[in-house]
């Protein structure tokens, strides 16, 4: 307990698809406090597998909002009986998971303003959302919505120009167009639209706080150069947008103090700062120190490659988003959506949800695996759009079999006799990224299986 009082610091939050987490750090960047709520485990009220609730359609994918509340309530009370001294605490900032989007009801503001200490957040704010479950980056029910935007503007280029990305189905303006076709009295009712990035600093601030200016641009509405709202976009949306978004900022501003809930019921000091918080791949760019031409891959529950631009040359594969550290600067990034989510299925199918009895199975199997590999994408991945689990022998003939073939099952003709090694290592072959310039760093065929392994080197564009 003594180690967490009388230390100046700030906090880190991160938002992310399967757990919210939160580290303290001093002013000699040592980490001194850390703790997480993995939304599986430790909310399992929710029924969420990997942090969403995929639907019946296969595409339509969604989180509850409360269920993110209550994980930021169960750490703050973690922390304080943990004897954590929250007066310390001089700012704090963080990161939410791309693409998702929160909507708040009319009537919230009001609410958030006026939070009772004597009572969880989530307690307060059950009545606030117009919708309860929210869509996240894995959603891919937009594509009628994204082919209307990209009508709308002149075109998948002409898009990808103005806003940095051609239309994602992922991508919050076309949720919201679908929200307001679809529900247009949960759209009517909805006072503000956050970002999961901006609807966690909401929550600390007792007010909505604004879109910065990097997890905007993954929205297909912020105009990337000049980073204002896309006036074409938004009427392509939904009406009235502009209003329900607030203006964009600075990744870097100061949003505002503290609210007092937070210094009533747990201490912190009322001139806390909250700084806007960001888009987890923006703050991994951020985090990571990177410079210009550098290249980072995290492979996280989605698996991103992502660099530093000067210039930005938009495509049609790939995306540029207005860069967290210097806003005359840009990022690039890859997103492959079967990541850490498709690679634990994997383990947990064929390794007893062990990883050290998958990694021996990958130590017994020769190097290269014979030439033979796979691409496997339970949902539907992002690049390229293709769903199934797909895998090659060495000469080019695939198995027709989408599961893989447990241990103990009898070999048939089907499985073309090849063991359960085979297949564990068969997902790492195609591993391979080939940067090409700028952000047509696209990948070759053998880059797009989400359970990629990690890479062999940051490497320079």
């Amino acid at each position: 307990m003594a180690e967490h009082t009388g230390r100046r610091c700030c906090l880190g939050w991160d938002f992310s698809t399967q757990q919210v987490k939160v580290v303290a750090v001093d002013a000699e960047l040592n980490v001194f406090y850390e703790d997480s709520v993995h939304f599986d485990r430790d909310l399992l009220e929710f029924g969420t597998q990997g942090g969403v609730h995929v639907h019946e359609d296969g595409l339509t994918v969604t989180s509850p909002v409360l269920m993110w509340v209550q994980a930021l309530d169960i750490i703050l009370e973690k922390m304080k009986a943990s004897g954590f001294d929250f007066s310390q605490v001089l700012a704090l900032s963080g990161a939410g998971q791309q693409h998702g989007s929160v909507y708040w009801k009319s009537g919230a503001s009001q609410v958030l303003a006026s939070l009772s200490p004597d009572l969880l957040l989530h307690e307060q704010l059950q009545a606030c959302f117009s919708i309860s479950d929210c869509p996240v980056w894995m959603d891919s029910s937009t594509t009628a919505q994204c082919r209307q935007l990209e009508a709308t503007v002149g075109g998948a280029q002409a898009l990808s120009c103005l806003t940095g990305s051609r239309a994602y189905e992922r991508f919050t303006g076309n949720q919201i167009a679908k929200l307001y076709q679809q529900n247009p009295e949960a759209y009517s009712h909805t006072e503000r639209i956050s970002l999961v990035s901006s609807f966690a600093a909401s929550l600390f601030l007792g007010s909505h706080s604004p879109i910065d200016y990097s997890d905007g641009s993954g929205m297909n509405l912020l105009r990337i150069q000049d980073k204002i709202w896309s006036q074409a976009c938004l009427g392509a949306c939904a009406p009235h947008l502009e209003e329900k978004l607030g203006l964009p900022v600075p990744s870097c501003s100061v949003v505002g103090a503290i609210s007092s809930y937070f210094v009533q019921r747990y201490g912190f000091p009322p001139g806390c700062k909250v700084v806007a918080f960001t888009g987890d791949n923006p703050a991994s760019l951020a985090g990571m120190r990177l410079e210009e031409g550098d290249i980072a891959v995290s492979l996280g529950t989605s698996d991103t490659l992502f660099l530093w631009l000067q210039e930005p040359t938009p495509t049609l594969e790939g995306h540029i988003f207005c860069n967290p550290v210097d806003p005359q600067h840009y990022m690039a990034l890859l997103c492959f959506k079967n990541g850490s989510l498709m690679r634990e299925k994997i383990r947990d199918e064929l390794a007893s949800s062990s990883w050290s009895e998958f990694s021996k199975a990958l130590q017994s199997t020769e190097m290269g695996n014979s030439g033979n590999l796979g691409f496997y994408f339970d949902v539907m991945e992002i690049t390229p759009e293709i769903i199934g689990r797909h895998r090659f022998s060495a000469e080019n003939h695939e198995c027709l079999r989408q599961r893989f073939w447990p241990p103990e099952e009898h070999l048939t003709t089907e499985t073309s006799c090849r063991p359960c090694s085979w297949n564990r290592c068969a997902l790492f072959r195609g591993c391979e990224v080939s940067p090409k310039s700028q952000i047509s760093c696209c990948p070759n065929p053998r880059s797009v299986s989400g359970l990629r392994g990690p890479p062999p080197a940051v490497c320079h564009a």
